[in-house]
């Protein structure tokens, strides 16, 4: 019987490669299984049987119930929905302080704007949308369909002095910006 020249090399190959001794490996797996068993055993905190039961029910939920049970357990124990972040606002009067703020806005005078394109002149369309490809980083096609879908709000959360100067620039180009 002959054997072939592919099936000669490719047994060669075979014997050329190193195979790990099985008993080790076995040995040494089943060290890493015993160590993390043993690193899960000692960070794990004695619990209760009634604690375990109420983790595996609370595990067992959807994603809909989870988020019921946590508004139910809100009510019940008076907690208040906490903002991000909330963690580090600081001392237990926040509070207090939260009540106040509530006062405070209708004293202070607004600072933030919200800029509205509201229309334009037909002839002045290429300048506006030229201005507004630079203002908000549009691709040209974007701009083109921003302008003509106005009324169409602009920017959120500007300053005052910026509003004004953007407001001014659009008005020379013929398009009229709301500032709220």
């Amino acid at each position: 019987m002959s054997v072939t020249a592919p099936a000669r090399y490719s047994t060669r190959c075979l014997r050329l490669i190193p195979r790990p001794q099985s008993s080790s490996r076995i040995l040494f797996t089943q060290h890493q299984r015993q160590a993390a068993q043993r690193r899960w055993d000692s960070t794990a905190a004695a619990t209760s049987p009634k604690v375990s039961q109420i983790v595996d029910q609370i595990s067992q939920l959807t994603l809909l119930e989870t988020a019921d049970l946590v508004s139910s357990l809100k009510t019940r124990l008076n907690i208040p929905d906490l903002p991000i972040g909330g963690f580090a606002a600081g001392p237990a009067a926040a509070p207090a302080a939260a009540e106040e703020e509530e006062a405070a806005p209708a004293a202070q005078e607004k600072t933030l704007f919200t800029l509205t394109l509201k229309s334009f002149d037909t002839g002045a369309k290429p300048k506006v949308i030229k201005e507004i490809k630079s203002m908000l980083g549009l691709s040209l096609v974007d701009s083109k369909k921003f302008v003509e879908s106005a009324p169409k709000m602009m920017k959120e959360g500007v300053p005052k002095e910026d509003c004004e100067k953007i407001i001014e620039t659009m008005k020379s180009l013929g398009a009229v910006v709301g500032m709220e």
